[in-house]
C-alpha cells in the first residue's frame, strides 16, 4: 500500500488558505468518488483507502496543526506499515512561484515546519514529497506567516483548479511511473 497525505491546518477557518494546499490536493484525488474520511482510532488523522491507478492507496489529512504534522503521520505509517519511499507528503512552498510543482525523493525541510515535523517524527529525511509552489506576498514587508493563513487571492482563485488538477496527475504518476520519472516530467 502506499500513502499520500496532505498537509494543512484543521478547521473551517483555514480550509481555503495557501498553507492548506496539501489538503485541497487530497480532496481533489478523492473528487466525486462516495468514498468518505474516517478517523483513525489513536492517530491524528482523517484517511481514506481508495484505488487509484489500479493500486491501493491511503489517502490522508492530519487533523493536527501544521507544525505537528509528523505525529500524524508517524502514527499511519506505523498502523500501515509503511515504507518511506512508499510515503508521499503534499505541500505548500512559499518559494516556489504560484501553481509550480517540485517533486523529489527526500531531502531537508527548506524551512517548512511540517515537514519539519515529519522528518523528527519519522527520524529520516528519505521519503517523497510534492511541494506546491503558493509563491510570496507581493509587498516585501508583509508577515509571511499571515500569507500563508490568507485564503487565495482573485487571481490565484482562478487559477486554483488547473494547479489542483496538475498536483493531482503528479500524485496518480507517482504512483505508476515512479519518482524518478515522475520528476522528470513535472519538475518544469
Amino acid at each position: 500500500m502506499k500513502l499520500i497525505v496532505g498537509l494543512g491546518n484543521p478547521g473551517i477557518s483555514y480550509s481555503r488558505t495557501r498553507h492548506n494546499i496539501g489538503f485541497l490536493v487530497i480532496k481533489s484525488i478523492i473528487g466525486r468518488r462516495t468514498t468518505r474520511f474516517r478517523r483513525d482510532s489513536g492517530i491524528s488523522s482523517l484517511s481514506a483507502k481508495v484505488k487509484l491507478e489500479g493500486q491501493e492507496v491511503l489517502l490522508a489529512m492530519p487533523t493536527t496543526f501544521m507544525n505537528l504534522s509528523g505525529r500524524a503521520v508517524a502514527g499511519l505509517v506505523k498502523k500501515y506499515k509503511i515504507a518511506p519511499q512508499n510515503l508521499l507528503i503534499v505541500c505548500d512552498d512559499l518559494n516556489l512561484e504560484f501553481g509550480r510543482l517540485r517533486l523529489r525523493p527526500g531531502g531537508s525541510s527548506g524551512g517548512h515546519k511540517g515537514l519539519k515535523s515529519i522528518i523528527d517524527s519519522l527520524e529520516c529525511n528519505d521519503f517523497p514529497r510534492l511541494r506546491v509552489g503558493i509563491g510570496r506576498p507581493l509587498r516585501p514587508q508583509a508577515d509571511v506567516s499571515e500569507y500563508v493563513l490568507e485564503p487565495f487571492g482573485r487571481r490565484q482563485k482562478e487559477q486554483l483548479s488547473l494547479m489542483l488538477k496538475e498536483a493531482c496527475d503528479c500524485c496518480r504518476a507517482w504512483l505508476t511511473d515512479g519518482i524518478e520519472n515522475c520528476m522528470n516530467s513535472f519538475n518544469s
